[in-house]
């Protein structure tokens, strides 16, 4: 089951997750997620965003939270839509469940008008990017790098 996820109702289901999936956080960001991180989870965005706008989604199976989806508009220009995250817990990883979140998201960006979806991945992310890449999506040519990493953005024509 999929369904929007509420900042208070949901916000301890996002932390038992973000602890669950903090594998990605360390790949990421050298550390496992804090305190703070499952209510960044409600307001974090793209630039020029509204995060009232986003949809955060939930991925339920074997009776817990077992996915996150972020989706914004208006980056990385106005109209298109923008996936700022999207994970699964590791028992879920490779059985089947991306590509059923995946749809959902591209059910909403293509309802809003959306022309494309855009994503980042970080190189270090080899894995990640087999799985977009094996979804539709293809490098952009915009590559970011900060202190810890080299993001490369994809797209998909919706």
């Amino acid at each position: 089951m999929i369904r929007a996820l509420h900042p208070v109702d949901d916000l301890e289901a996002v932390a038992v997750f973000l602890q669950e999936a903090a594998d990605y956080w360390l790949l990421a960001e050298g550390a496992v997620p804090d305190g703070q991180a499952a209510a960044d989870f409600f307001t974090d965005c793209p630039p020029g965003c509204d995060p009232a706008a986003s949809h955060r989604l939930g991925l339920f199976a074997e009776g817990r939270l077992s996915g996150l989806a972020e989706l914004s508009f208006g980056f990385p220009q106005a109209g298109d839509a923008y996936l700022g995250l999207m994970i699964l817990a590791p028992r879920l990883r490779g059985a089947g469940q991306g590509p059923v979140l995946l749809a959902e998201v591209e059910r909403l960006a293509h309802e809003a008008g959306a022309p494309a979806l855009f994503l980042g991945v970080i190189e270090a992310n080899p894995r990640g990017r087999a799985f977009w890449e094996r979804q539709g999506f293809r490098p952009t040519g915009v590559t970011r790098q900060d202190a810890r990493n080299v993001t490369h953005r994809m797209v998909k024509p919706l």
